[in-house]
């Protein structure tokens, strides 16, 4: 009895130790660029870079950059065309091969402002042509993002957003993102973002914060 008991904790220690160094368990980090800059009272430009890791500060998971022309129907309704690369390491904490990806996206933006509650529902069409191992696969994604700000103060807000991924084949849906945060206006041009949101997959999923900074410069007032 003595011996399957000390079987029985040797099991949950390995088990526990296991589980500790499953990326499920450990919580992640993403740092991000996003800017917008408007070049026209109709069209600005859309800048992104993320770089987004397992943990805090190691075990890089992905980068990815995006560029996109964006154009105003009116004052509530917005499209925005473009491409984006990305590159992932597909393993915790082991070797593997680099996947890449070149992306095509479309995005129709709905904007509502209900008192100071802001709230936008975001469509993306997203074009997905996947290379690793020299096996080349493309998918198509649906995405809707339902995002709401809410004022604290003149500096601080809060969000909070959930992204659905619809898949074109395979299971429905893909991925969902949920998740809140803080955001804090330096000045008319810059703000600091800091949050944590649940990205799930169809078999597991992942905690991540976001640390981020956003910068919005407007070229018409330059002469």
């Amino acid at each position: 009895m003595k011996k399957l008991i000390l079987l029985l904790c040797l099991n949950i220690i390995s088990l526990n130790s296991s589980a500790q160094n499953s990326p499920q368990n450990k919580l992640g980090n993403w740092y991000m660029y996003n800017g917008s800059h408007k070049l026209s009272e109709k069209y600005a430009v859309k800048t992104m870079a993320h770089f987004r890791y397992f943990e805090l500060t190691d075990e890089f998971q992905q980068s990815i950059y995006r560029l996109g022309l964006n154009y105003n129907l009116n004052s509530k309704i917005n499209l925005t065309f473009g491409v984006s690369y990305a590159d992932a390491d597909t393993e915790y904490q082991n070797p593997s091969n680099l996947l890449t990806e070149f992306r095509l996206y479309e995005d129709i933006n709905l904007n509502y402002k209900l008192g100071d509650f802001k709230l936008r529902h975001r469509f993306r069409f997203e074009h997905r042509f996947i290379e690793i191992n020299d096996i080349k696969s493309t998918v198509n994604w649906l995405r809707y993002d339902i995002n709401g700000t809410y004022p604290l103060s003149n500096t601080w807000n809060i969000y909070a957003f959930n992204e659905i991924f619809f898949n074109f084949k395979g299971d429905l849906i893909a991925q969902n993102w949920t998740g809140a945060g803080f955001l804090y206006a330096l000045n008319n041009s810059i703000k600091f973002k800091v949050g944590y949101f649940y990205q799930k997959l169809p078999n597991f999923g992942f905690n991540r914060l976001q640390l981020g900074i956003i910068v919005n410069t407007n070229h018409t007032k330059i002469k």
